[in-house]
């Protein structure tokens, strides 16, 4: 897990060896610790090499046993900031986006329902494979990562599946600038615009477009997603957020619900994509 979340539990580690080491009633050994704790050594030892995330209950029991306990505010500071893991794209694209669209297809088959904003791009979920493709061309030059984009691709498409499946469903909400904007050629937006028509209806897919004349109760934000409401990811330049703590998940469902209210759906969807799809025929394509 070679991520920024990794590393500060690593350091909290580092940090309860240290209240184990400096012991004032003289150094602890682990084994000693546990003793005193009524754990398994081993708990000690993966706590303390960043392999297991305590609770605040194991935060609290370590400071105590150390003859420490006024420690436990900082351990549980630290505990907190794992409320937000940040994984950077630099350390997420080292081998490329198909890493990283392998690891995004775990993610996905292990949740049943997914509510998203797309702001920027339309869904990964609903990409066809030349928008894809275009899509990972580009943000591989902007961050001069490794050019595997046939791999990205085919796991994009991969992930798509999970359509498919009974009991699942994806809740997407877009808005209407981002249907009509040139992130690629024309006809290969056009195309994916054809793909969208498509899915409106289908029994996994609940997709509500934001008009541009909408009215909107709060300002356009970040794309995110939300799996199962255990997790949300925000999409930024440099990186992307996993947050999991509650209130914030819940926070982010507000902010889904809310521009559900403004969104328009079925057959109404439709007529707004496919007015933009005429737009682009129009120009020429």
């Amino acid at each position: 897990m070679g991520t920024d979340y990794q590393r500060a539990r690593e350091e909290l580690g580092r940090r309860l060896r240290e209240l184990r080491v400096e012991c004032p009633d003289g150094r602890l050994t682990g084994v000693q610790l546990a003793q005193r704790l009524g754990w398994q050594q081993s708990k000690v030892s993966k706590l303390e090499n960043g392999r297991q995330t305590p609770t605040d209950e194991d935060l609290s029991a370590w400071a105590r046993a150390t003859g420490q306990p006024a420690t436990f505010a900082e351990l549980r500071a630290r505990l907190k900031g794992f409320e937000s893991h940040i994984r950077s794209w630099r350390r997420q694209l080292a081998a490329g986006h198909g890493p990283v669209q392998d690891a995004w297809n775990t993610l996905v088959a292990n949740s049943r329902t997914m509510h998203a904003i797309s702001n920027a791009a339309i869904s990964g979920m609903l990409q066809t494979a030349d928008y894809a493709r275009y899509v990972f061309e580009r943000h591989a030059a902007l961050q001069n990562a490794p050019r595997d984009t046939e791999d990205a691709v085919r796991a994009r498409m991969k992930r798509q599946e999970w359509l498919y499946r009974p009991g699942k469903k994806l809740n997407l909400l877009m808005h209407e600038s981002v249907l009509s904007a040139r992130i690629c050629p024309p006809e290969v937006l056009a195309a994916q615009l054809d793909r969208l028509l498509g899915v409106v209806g289908m029994d996994t897919v609940c997709m509500g477009i934001l008009p541009l004349d909408a009215p909107l109760r709060l300002s356009l934000g970040n794309s995110f997603t939300m799996l199962d409401e255990r997790l949300v990811v925000v999409e930024d330049w440099h990186a992307e957020l996993w947050l999991d703590d509650a209130e914030t998940i819940a926070l982010y469902r507000r902010v889904w619900d809310t521009f559900a209210e403004s969104a328009v759906y079925g057959a109404e969807a439709q007529r707004v994509i496919a007015r933009v799809r005429r737009s682009i025929r129009d120009d020429g394509s």
